[in-house]
């Protein structure tokens, strides 16, 4: 898709943006169009016999930020979100969405290395403490000097919580 930090260049993004900022609007149409992609793909999962309190959505960067979107927005019924280096914009449509919510919402695993330049520390901790404040149960965990990457120990814990998340035989569970 083209994207508009790259002057309008194609890349594969889940979402465009205005820029890379916390503190711009949200380019709302390319995301909610990306969220109905996504939902064909959770229904297909459900179809096929997979609880949805078996699902967990989260990714990396740009897929951190699309989960918290996909969930929060619309599966607030799935087990988990994970989101690593990742952020919500300041008056991301996120949070309106949690302000009206009052149900039980499904917990934020997130983290993020503190010498991350392209997605600053601080934009991850801000949505962290967001997300916190409006009734998830959200974990913020810090990586010193790690980039805008993956580390081992990062998902080790993301490991560790996948598996706190869904124990057991998956068969079983379906």
């Amino acid at each position: 898709r083209p994207y508009t930090p790259m002057r309008g260049g194609l890349s594969n993004v889940w979402f465009d943006r205005f820029k890379i900022s916390n503190d711009c609007p949200e380019h709302l149409d390319s995301i909610d169009t990306m969220c109905q992609v996504l939902t064909e793909l959770i229904d297909d999962e459900v179809k096929s016999g997979i609880k949805k309190s078996r699902i967990l959505i989260g990714g990396f960067s740009m897929g951190g930020c699309m989960a918290m979107h996909l969930a929060y927005r619309n599966h607030q019924d799935v087990a988990g979100v994970f989101a690593l280096s990742s952020f919500l914009n300041k008056a991301s449509a996120v949070y309106q969405v949690l302000q009206k919510s009052d149900g039980v919402l499904p917990e934020l695993f997130q983290c993020h290395g503190t010498a991350d330049e392209l997605v600053l520390h601080s934009w991850g901790e801000e949505t962290n403490s967001m997300i916190k404040s409006l009734g998830v149960s959200a974990k913020f965990l810090s990586f010193p000097d790690v980039y805008h990457e993956l580390s081992k120990t990062e998902l080790e814990k993301l490991k560790s919580w996948i598996l706190t998340k869904l124990p057991g035989d998956t068969e079983s569970q379906r």
